[in-house]
């Protein structure tokens, strides 16, 4: 089941996404550009879009697994937490995105981490830009930015 998180949900939110930044991307990024995701996805960041309603959180037996932001055509902070990871959770939560999205755009963009590529690969996304952003210790993010038409 998934439903739209509120304000309540900061904590939820959180654990999902620092738990599978800390578990996944430190495989994949230097300890900058991990450090970096944590900071850009602060309380902060996430209550204002819980206030703003963008945020989905995905449930499995009433746990709370993972979660997507919606934000105006542009899909973020989508986390499954890595124990639940490859069950098809993140398809659901992309399935919704991709839906919500395509209810008033007629393309969605998404900011692909390494880990994360493959699968919107799989789906049809296609890379329209390469970003790079230099972090702490001068280590570098790097990441496609993709897009799905309609």
């Amino acid at each position: 089941m998934v439903r739209e998180a509120g304000k309540t949900d900061l904590s939820i939110v959180r654990e999902i996404t620092q738990t599978t930044i800390r578990s996944i991307y430190p495989r994949y990024y230097p300890a900058g550009a991990v450090e970096f995701f944590s900071k850009y996805h602060s309380d902060e960041n996430i209550m204002a879009d819980l206030l703003a309603g963008k945020v989905y959180i995905l449930y499995a037996d009433e746990v709370p697994v993972g979660t997507v932001t919606i934000s105006e055509n542009h899909i973020n902070r989508l986390f499954v937490l890595p124990e639940h990871q490859h069950k098809g959770y993140g398809k659901v939560l992309l399935d919704l995105a991709e839906k919500k999205v395509f209810e008033n755009y007629d393309h969605a963009e998404i900011d692909a981490s390494f880990p994360a590529k493959k699968m919107y690969i799989k789906r049809g996304y296609k890379e329209i830009e390469y970003g790079i952003i230099t972090t702490d210790n001068g280590d570098h993010l790097c990441f496609d930015i993709m897009r799905l038409e309609r």
